[in-house]
């Protein structure tokens, strides 16, 4: 299980380009909550996000100001909370 990675399809996406559910043009947890079927299907095993934290964005989102929290932009902790147990029935790993 140490070297998971060697046989991992690694799929790497930006949270805010990837899934609308809402409308107002973001993607969001509950976006990619929605579409974790699909990339399953695809042969993701490990999904590789980029920051999701809140930031002032001087750094695109590099520069986080709270490493316990979720920027309000893409849902809050609970539907991260919801999107991380999705990908654990699924047997998607989250880095």
């Amino acid at each position: 299980n140490d070297l998971w990675y060697k046989n991992a399809v690694i799929y790497n996406l930006s949270l805010s380009t990837f899934m609308d559910s809402d409308g107002n043009g973001m993607g969001d947890f509950q976006g990619l909550l929605n579409q974790l079927d699909y990339l399953h299907g695809l042969g993701v095993t490990t999904i590789w996000l980029g920051p999701f934290q809140p930031s002032p964005l001087r750094d695109h989102g590099y520069d986080i100001t709270d490493y316990y929290n979720v920027d309000p932009r893409y849902g809050t902790l609970g539907d991260f909370v919801e999107f991380s147990h999705g990908c654990k029935l699924r047997g998607i790993r989250l880095i």
